[in-house]
């Protein structure tokens, strides 16, 4: 159980390292598609879909990273953003360095 919850908690960690959160991915787009997708505003480094290991279905969501925080403002300065005609919802992950968050919970 312990292993588990610490799997989760490194989980959670790297996420905060990407750059953008997409939500309302369609069931049929695979991580090389989002991949091709994205890369037109910039190199993508990363892109995680989670997956559910009882479906066998990705989550529905994914976070994108990028080699630039130029490239991120190419992304978000467009207004929309469609694949397989669903309309993905974006938002840019904000980045706070650890002693900011320690500060915030105490």
């Amino acid at each position: 159980m312990a292993a588990a919850s610490a799997v989760r908690a490194a989980g959670r960690r790297s996420r905060r390292l990407f750059d953008i959160f997409v939500a309302e991915v369609p069931w049929t787009v695979s991580t090389k598609e989002l991949k091709e997708y994205f890369s037109q505003f910039g190199s993508v480094q990363r892109c995680q879909l989670p997956f559910d290991r009882d479906t066998g279905f990705h989550r529905r969501y994914c976070w994108i990273k990028f080699s630039t925080p130029e490239e991120v403002q190419n992304v978000l300065q467009k207004d929309s953003h469609v694949l397989e005609g669903s309309k993905l919802t974006l938002r840019q992950q904000i980045r706070r360095r650890h002693s900011q968050r320690k500060n915030q919970s105490d």
